[in-house]
């Protein structure tokens, strides 16, 4: 997907804006997923969250193409509306960011104090995207898709840092959203010339990319409802099943309260605060420590922007409901 000269210079760039991201050992989940683990920190980026990475180079990829726009135009649940207001607010652009009604109230928060006007539409991504790509066909807002090279080519820096860091990695496990953390993973690992399996995570509530790979072709869900809102997407996006049905090794799903059980252990045995998608690839791992006893084991902790009202229902033992 990418040359190394291409994933050098992306990271380049993201380090001008960003120190990297730490990979720690934790010994606790050591003992619990009983190999060796290390934790992608990406709940440690400006945002909380990957996602800021791809506004980065995405961004600087609008300005050079489109030198008259106005601003961009979105749609998100949170992490990517961040990442994308911050970037466009960075270079003196403005941000459109479209939300579902009954969106995060504190990762809206955070966009608008980001820079972006957050604008409420539809009851879940998948609308409020739709409606995204509409309002840009009719102005000077350039439209940011939830899939676009640039924004891989970011993203894919994590994955350079984390890889160069750990070249032993047997297996690294990866939420899929929209695809861009996955995507970026995998050609991060095939420009390093690595053989880590890659195992992609989605919630059985929005299990749209999993049944897409089994079925050989796109898979819509009837809806995406669950807590883990980084992975509430109901329709998988061609480019990204292209790159992740064939270099990823599978993908699994996750329940709900198999993710609120990870968010505890995260908390417990690290002290790190993470929201739903970024404990997925927690919670899978901890499924399969049988077969994994003896490798060396990385996990995607993707962001940690969970509301407060849903953290204390996890530490009280819940799982929250959406």
């Amino acid at each position: 997907m990418f040359t190394s000269s291409e994933l050098q210079d992306a990271a380049r760039m993201v380090h001008a804006h960003m120190p990297p991201t730490p990979a720690h050992n934790w010994p606790l989940l050591a003992e619990a997923l009983g190999t060796q683990v290390i934790v992608k920190h990406e709940n440690h980026a400006p945002t909380g969250a990957f996602k800021v990475r791809g506004g980065i180079t995405f961004l600087d990829w609008v300005r050079r193409t489109y030198p008259d726009a106005e601003g961009i135009v979105t749609a998100t649940r949170g992490n990517h509306g961040q990442s994308q207001a911050r970037a466009a607010t960075a270079v003196g652009l403005k941000a459109k960011i479209y939300v579902p009604r009954g969106n995060s109230t504190e990762k809206n928060t955070a966009m608008r104090a980001y820079g972006g006007e957050v604008i409420e539409h539809g009851e879940d991504f998948d609308e409020a995207r739709i409606e995204a790509m509409r309002i840009a066909e009719t102005g000077a807002y350039v439209p940011v898709p939830p899939f676009h090279r640039e924004l891989v080519r970011g993203v894919a820096t994590y994955g350079l840092e984390l890889f160069t860091a750990h070249l032993d990695l047997d297996v690294v496990y990866v939420p899929i959203g929209c695809g861009s953390g996955i995507c970026g993973t995998i050609a991060a690992r095939d420009v390093l010339g690595l053989k880590t399996r890659i195992i992609g995570v989605v919630s059985t509530q929005a299990a749209g990319a999993k049944l897409s790979v089994e079925a050989g072709h796109l898979v819509e869900t009837i809806s995406a409802q669950t807590f883990a809102d980084g992975m509430a997407v109901r329709g998988p996006v061609q480019a990204a099943f292209d790159i992740y049905s064939a270099g990823a090794e599978r993908i699994e799903t996750v329940s709900e309260a198999e993710i609120a059980n990870a968010i505890r252990l995260y908390y417990t045995a690290t002290h790190n605060i993470t929201e739903g998608a970024g404990a997925a690839a927690l919670a899978v791992a901890l499924r399969e420590k049988t077969q994994n006893r003896g490798a060396k084991v990385g996990l995607i902790l993707s962001g940690g922007n969970i509301d407060m009202g849903w953290f204390a229902t996890l530490l009280a033992g819940g799982t929250p409901e959406t």
